[in-house]
């Protein structure tokens, strides 16, 4: 796998239900025609993540289709859905195993095969801090989970789930972010308890050998801080925290994998240093929202051995559709978030423009005409995005000087060197026009260059001696150059 790789994320239930629709034919895992890995191939994608293949929980789905508060998201972004539109979440998992819709075990190994001969990589999903309700272990092994009184349970009934297990009734506790309410179709397992730890470890090393990676969900909630933080109060003295962290015996234990954590809270750096290979970059999404091109800089600034393993990304499954968000300032935040070092994310539908951000509940996406400005560039991105220079070179951020006015603090410059390739970014990250001086401290050598933006397909030629004062940038807001520089 390239240094810097692009992944692909594709919601599978709807991604199958398209192609069942558009082939006119029940389409599964391996069914999928060669025509679409083919796409897949051709955009230049190193790992492919197969969002949502495990089975479902039925009762986790009976609650996406009962629960007021997700009806006002159906309509929103499935008008006129029907119950069988709403196959509930891919994180409230029943088994580890292919949900039916995706085929079998056979299926899901023929969509490998197929990725792997055309040398993309397969990840999938591995939800470490819960599973459905009706899991088997939920009433053979209860006690891999959280468990509350009936005190707590008349304390806080919203964050419990009562079970009656012959005559007897538990209160097993709903997984949860300490920093929102609780999620109600899953069970929280207990990370205090060594033997939940260690059918956890079992779990991982049989996803293993089906996949070539896993993207962790909430992969911070395991930490020992964390789990002791936001569950003491119920485990009470129960359960002293473990001495060591779960993560890096996990990860020692099941090798060769390819570790994607999802991780906020400034837990990154922590959960790098524990053996994941690449974890989720939010900081700098919620900086190019908030449009801090001051904030984003020094965030670009921070040691390569940290930077190098962030995962960054406009969107995911999570995440608002940047389209949607970003608007007219989409083309800067999709530079950026296609060039920079570490892994590029890419989300299913956001290549078209999609705008419409559909729940993880449902089956079926709501039809979307394609945005031809948004393909187009996204085409060109990932094109150019290719070039050996932006996986195998050297990266340097650029200062940017005044070049008249104080529009300057609006831009974002950085490039990409490798052998005779020379990559050059400039990215306005506002919403008007800026201008400034991009300091180059050692150009290639040549007497000239053309500067080539892979963008907009123009030239612009730039003598070795102007360069001296400054690579002069002029761009209307929201835009970028990516250029492609050669000596003239």
């Amino acid at each position: 796998m390239r240094p810097h790789p692009h992944l692909f994320e594709i919601s599978t239930w709807p991604w199958l239900e398209r192609l069942t629709r558009r082939e006119g034919r029940r389409i599964t895992l391996g069914s999928v025609p060669d025509a679409e890995w083919d796409r897949i191939a051709q955009l230049g994608f190193d790992c492919v993540f197969l969002m949502g293949v495990w089975r479902r929980s039925a009762l986790g789905r009976f609650m996406a289709r009962t629960d007021r508060t997700r009806l006002d998201q159906y309509d929103r972004a499935l008008p006129g859905w029907s119950f069988d539109d709403v196959c509930g979440s891919p994180y409230s998992i029943q088994a580890y195993e292919p949900d039916e819709r995706m085929g079998g075990w056979d299926d899901l190994a023929r969509a490998r095969d197929a990725l792997a001969s055309r040398n993309i990589r397969l990840i999938l999903d591995f939800v470490p801090n819960h599973t459905g309700l009706d899991h088997p272990w939920v009433r053979s092994r209860p006690d891999l989970y959280v468990q509350g009184t009936l005190d707590d349970y008349r304390d806080s009934p919203e964050l419990f789930h009562p079970l009656d297990d012959d005559g007897r009734v538990r209160f097993v506790a709903c997984g949860r972010d300490p920093f929102f309410p609780a999620w109600h179709d899953v069970a929280q397992l207990n990370y205090f308890n060594p033997e939940t730890r260690a059918v956890m470890v079992d779990t991982l090393a049989g996803i293993a050998e089906r996949c070539d990676g896993v993207r962790c969900d909430m992969a911070m909630l395991v930490l020992n801080d964390v789990f002791e933080r936001t569950w003491r109060s119920i485990l009470r003295d129960r359960w002293a925290a473990p001495r060591d962290e779960f993560w890096p015996a996990a990860i020692a234990r099941v090798p060769g994998l390819l570790y994607v954590a999802e991780v906020y809270w400034d837990r990154e750096w922590s959960l790098q240093q524990q053996g994941f290979h690449f974890t989720y970059d939010k900081r700098l999404l919620d900086r190019l929202h908030q449009g801090s091109t001051a904030d984003v800089r020094a965030h670009l600034a921070t040691d390569r051995a940290f930077s190098d393993r962030l995962v960054r990304f406009l969107e995911n499954h999570d995440e608002e559709r940047s389209a949607a968000v970003f608007g007219a300032r989409l083309p800067a935040a999709a530079t950026l978030a296609a060039t920079l070092p570490g892994m590029r994310f890419f989300f299913d539908g956001q290549l078209e423009g999609r705008r419409v951000r559909a729940p993880v509940q449902l089956a079926r996406w709501s039809e979307e005409p394609v945005d031809a400005a948004v393909a187009d560039l996204y085409e060109r991105l990932l094109r150019a995005a290719s070039m050996p220079a932006l996986h195998d070179g050297e990266w340097t951020l650029h200062d940017v000087a005044s070049a008249g006015d104080a529009t300057f603090g609006s831009l974002v410059a950085y490039s990409w060197r490798w052998e005779r390739d020379w990559v050059v970014v400039a990215a306005n990250l506002s919403a008007s026009e800026a201008q400034g001086l991009v300091h180059i401290d050692a150009p290639p050598d040549g007497a000239a260059f053309t500067f080539r933006d892979q963008l907009s397909d123009e030239s612009y030629r730039w003598d070795r001696e102007d360069l001296r004062n400054g690579l002069y940038v002029r761009l209307p807001g929201g835009r970028a150059h990516f250029c492609d520089v050669q000596r003239a």
